[in-house]
Parts: structure tokens; C-alpha cells; sequence
């Protein structure tokens, strides 16, 4: 797999990220709830008292017993606009939900990308790790022929011998780390860590034109995550205030009754009346839970608002040290490859010819190889580096890295 289809994998298959997932449709499910009325109440009144008792009810009938009965619908009812401003607080709390999600989709890529160029980069080593043992067996032969011939000494040979297999030591090290890094990848992208992962991808097409730096604090300011997150949150505490001051406002209940002198499931229950009941929940004691609730609703909006101002501030400084790392990784790297590579494998080929037509500058030629081959390390590593870098130079401005 390459880096889009491990990213696609990690959307869909992260234990992590589907929890965020099934908590923000939890949270988005609440919504209309609140905008729904409230449920009606329905009452029934069946009542045999004796006449002097003082829980009777209506007058005395024939046997001196009071019966009154009656059945009632109750429906309360809020202030209009309280409803419908509480359940537009609960859907943008939602939406802050997803875009946190998003963000950690983000972060989580931005370790995803990273695990997978440092394999590609193990993997690249373990091909050099190769190529080194290669020329190793290349010196060797030479140092045996040179040997038979009594022109050099066995010491020679034994010392190639030593260094080949310190070569072949160091790629068990790089099979090591590329299976760690495999099983890494497939835990995040929501795998048993011990199922076989082959990963593809070509490190000179990787990075397209990345833009500059203020194309990517505006990116980041417009679009990024965890600021669309924090502005809902504003948005939300704002709405908050607006629901707080409506609490001032009274709520209301309607009821309707019907009464008949006689039980609900007999017969000739006679005449009925009816009755229509209108009440209005008045905010009383001085206003004081109102008040406070007010001020705890403009305290938290001030709160959310200095938070929004810090995270903005902190994700506009990580996207300017994303992009430092970055620039001063790729200049690593292209000094590396333009300068040093060039300088050491010239230095080998010298080495090698030198010793193949006259047999002196045996030690030249290992140190030689020795430093060739720890530049092509560095230069895998660097090219590594600078993948890394950019993927969480995107990552930080919000962005996926492809």
C-alpha cells in the first residue's frame, strides 16, 4: 500500500477515530430531541371520598359519598425561541465534535506518514546494506587473487572478510526495525499488528510544490481543524449567553379538563364539564438563578474566546516551525546528495582502481567503502527526514500530505 490507501485505512478501520466518529452521532442524535416539544401529560381522577373528609371532592351524592371525576391533558410549552436556540447550541457542540475528530485524523496521519517513511527509508537501507556487502565481496576477491598471487597480505583478505559480515550484521538491525515499523502501521490502520504489510512508494514524487509559507498560515487559519473546532465552540458559548438571558422570560402550560359526577367506565355518566387551564412559570426569587446563569454563561463565552485566540496563535507557530524542519531538512539532504555522495563515491572508485592495478592503499580502500557506504545511509535518512517533515508541515496547516 502506498500512503493514500494507508490514510484511507485509518479513516475507515482506527478503533480511535470511529469512536470520535460514534460520539459525534451520538452527540448529533440529542439534537432533535431538544428541538422536540415536550411530551404531553395525560391525568385521570377518580375519586370516593366520604363527604366530611377534607381530601373529598365535589358535592355528596345519593349515599353521602363525593365523587368527582375528571381526565386531563396537560401540555407544557417553553418561551418561543428557547427550544430552538438550545437545540442549534447542541448541533454546533456536534459539529465542534467532528472537526475535533478531523484533527485527529490529522495528528494520527501525521504519525501514520511518519512510520511510513522511516520503512520506506529501513527499506532503502537494507538495499544499500546490500549493495555494500556486494562491493565487500568485490574487495574480497580482489584481496584473495592479490593474495595467491604473493601480492598482498592474508591480513587483508581477513579484514574485508570482518567487514563484509559486520554488513550483513547490520541489515538483521534494519530487518528489526522494519518489522517493528510494519507492525506499528498496522495497528494504527486498525490491524492485527501481526498481519503482512508490503509498502510501496516512490520518494522522488512524494513531494509535490509545497507553497510558502504564508499560503500555508492562511491555509491554516481558514481551514484547519482544530481552529474550525474552536470558532463552533465560540460560536456555541455566544448562543449560550443568548439562551442564559432568555431564562428571564416565563415558560407556560396549558391543561384541558373534562369532569363527570360519576366513575370514568360507567354508564349514564350525566353531564360533563369542561375546563381550560392556562399557566405561566414566572421566574421568581429575585431573579437570582437567572442572573447567575447568565454570568456563567458570558464567563464561559470570555473563556472559549481567549482559548480560540490561544489555539489560533498555536497552530500559526506550528506551521512556522513545521516549515523551518522542513526547509532545513531538504537543504540536508541536497547537500548530501549533490556534494558529499558525489565526493565519496569518486573517493572509492580512486580506491578501488588503486588497489586493483597496484595493490597499495588497502586501508585507503576500506575507509573509503566504509564512508560510502555511511553517506548513502545518511542520504536515505535525509530523504527519510525531509518526507517526514513535509507530511507534518501539511499536517500542521491542516492538510493531508498528498
Amino acid at each position: 500500500m502506498d500512503l493514500r490507501q494507508l490514510w484511507s485505512e485509518l479513516k475507515l478501520h482506527n478503533p480511535q477515530l470511529t469512536s470520535l466518529r460514534e460520539n459525534y452521532l451520538s452527540v448529533k442524535a440529542t439534537v432533535p430531541q431538544i428541538a422536540a416539544p415536550a411530551n404531553p401529560q395525560l391525568g385521570l381522577v377518580w375519586s370516593g371520598m366520604p363527604p366530611n373528609s377534607p381530601l373529598g371532592l365535589g358535592g355528596a351524592n345519593a349515599n353521602d359519598i363525593s365523587s368527582n371525576n375528571s381526565i386531563s391533558i396537560a401540555q407544557p410549552f417553553q418561551f418561543p425561541g428557547k427550544k430552538s436556540l438550545a437545540s442549534e447550541i447542541a448541533n454546533t457542540s456536534a459539529e465542534s465534535l467532528l472537526a475535533q475528530s478531523e484533527a485527529s485524523y490529522l495528528s494520527l496521519g501525521a504519525q501514520l506518514s511518519t512510520l511510513y517513511y522511516s520503512a520506506l527509508s529501513a527499506q532503502k537501507q537494507l538495499e544499500v546494506s546490500k549493495e555494500v556487502v556486494a562491493r565487500f565481496e568485490l574487495v574480497k576477491n580482489v584481496s584473495r587473487a592479490r593474495y595467491a598471487n604473493n601480492s598482498a597480505a592474508y591480513v587483508e583478505f581477513l579484514n574485508t572478510q570482518v567487514a563484509q559480515s559486520a554488513a550483513i550484521a547490520d541489515q538483521f538491525n534494519i530487518e528489526k526495525q522494519l518489522q517493528t515499523a510494519y507492525r506499528s502501521i498496522n495497528q494504527l490502520i486498525g490491524r492485527d499488528p501481526r498481519e503482512k504489510i508490503t509498502l510501496s512508494g516512490n520518494v522522488q514524487q512524494a513531494i509535490r510544490m509545497v507553497p510558502t509559507l504564508m499560503e500555508l498560515e492562511n491555509y491554516a487559519e481558514t481551514s484547519h481543524p482544530l481552529l474550525r473546532s474552536s470558532q463552533l465552540d465560540v460560536d456555541a458559548a455566544r448562543k449560550g449567553v443568548s439562551l442564559a438571558r432568555k431564562a428571564y422570560l416565563p415558560d407556560f402550560q396549558i391543561i384541558g379538563s373534562s369532569y363527570t359526577p360519576r366513575g370514568p367506565f360507567a354508564s349514564n355518566n350525566g353531564a360533563l364539564f369542561y375546563q381550560l387551564e392556562f399557566d405561566i412559570v414566572i421566574p421568581l426569587y429575585f431573579f437570582m438563578k437567572e442572573k447567575y446563569g447568565v454570568e456563567q454563561a458570558i464567563r464561559k463565552q470570555a473563556s472559549v474566546e481567549a482559548s480560540n485566540i490561544a489555539n489560533r496563535q498555536q497552530i500559526i507557530l506550528g506551521v512556522t516551525n513545521a516549515y523551518t524542519a522542513y526547509e532545513q531538512a531538504k537543504n540536508r539532504m541536497q547537500f548530501i546528495r549533490d556534494s558529499q555522495l558525489s565526493q565519496a563515491d569518486a573517493a572509492y572508485k580512486v580506491s578501488l582502481a588503486q588497489y586493483s592495478n597496484n595493490g597499495q592503499g588497502f586501508n585507503d580502500l576500506l575507509t573509503a567503502q566504509n564512508q560510502l557506504r555511511l553517506i548513502q545511509n545518511q542520504l536515505t535518512v535525509a530523504e527519510s527526514d525531509v518526507l517526514q517533515t513535509y507530511a507534518v508541515l501539511m499536517v500542521a496547516a491542516g492538510r493531508e500530505p498528498f
